[in-house]
């Protein structure tokens, strides 16, 4: 991974795709970014969370999910590449385990397709607190919004229900787990695909509610949708996510970079 100061590189457009079509290749666009960021993420200095012996568990939907498996001895085993999946969270996973082989890092997905903030409330004593994350990563909501577009799924939430629910989240986290160093990662999509103009500005609500619930909770927070934003000045958004939600490889790579900048500081 490259390691240049913030707006130090000068990457060509033929060479920035070459690099982010590789897992974990992102880091020449994240150089150009990270300014940009800074106003939306924080602590804005960064600090490195994970210590030594952590459990860290990523959350969410399918964009968390990725087509993980869910075999007995692949599922519930941490650090098993099929059990995180083939998406940000396995190729965040997979950095850590690389960069740090002597610091027992136990990483879980429990990421679902599909659901939405309440379901992951019925699955949470299981799925989270039960595995006594030492570090807890959740991406959720753009269900929340899809859902409630589509008449057939009969989903009636809306953006209150989503803040109040994700905000009852995790005050029962920390309820039951003090120590647990949370990261929010800002829902996203991108303008293609099955995402057009109904989705708007309505999901931007959405997005700002994480944020809300971030800051009161005092969470390390990950605004992917800015990240995004910035992606397309690059290369169009179907090449981010052809389906305007769940990312390509090489969206998959960005968010995998991005998300250790925020929780590693580095």
């Amino acid at each position: 991974m490259s390691n240049h100061p913030a707006g130090t590189s000068d990457l060509s457009r033929r060479g920035f795709l070459k690099a982010s079509g590789t897992a974990l290749g992102a880091a020449s666009l994240a150089s150009l970014t990270l300014a940009t960021q800074a106003a939306d993420a924080w602590p804005p200095n960064g600090r490195n969370l994970i210590a030594r012996g952590d459990v860290i568990l990523f959350q969410g939907d399918s964009i968390t999910d990725a087509g993980r498996s869910r075999a007995p001895a692949k599922a519930t085993a941490p650090n098993n590449q099929p059990g995180l999946g083939n998406g940000y969270a396995w190729l965040a996973a997979a950095e850590l385990l690389v960069a740090r082989p002597n610091d027992a890092l136990k990483i879980f997905n429990r990421g679902i397709s599909g659901h939405k903030v309440f379901q992951l409330a019925e699955r949470w004593q299981a799925d989270c607190l039960d595995l006594k994350p030492n570090l807890l990563s959740i991406l959720i909501g753009v269900n929340d919004i899809w859902h409630s577009l589509d008449p057939k799924l009969g989903y009636k939430g809306t953006v209150e229900v989503y803040e109040r629910d994700l905000q009852a989240l995790l005050e029962r986290t920390r309820k039951a787990l003090p120590k647990v160093k949370l990261v929010i990662c800002e829902p996203f999509v991108l303008r293609c695909g099955a995402v057009n103009d109904r989705w708007f500005p309505e999901f931007d609500r959405y997005r700002a509610a994480s944020k809300r619930v971030a800051k009161s909770q005092h969470t390390t927070f990950v605004p992917f949708q800015t990240m995004f934003d910035e992606a397309i000045k690059y290369a169009p958004p179907e090449h981010w996510a052809a389906d305007g939600v769940h990312p390509s490889p090489a969206g998959a790579s960005l968010m995998a970079y991005f998300w250790l900048k925020a929780v590693t500081g580095k």
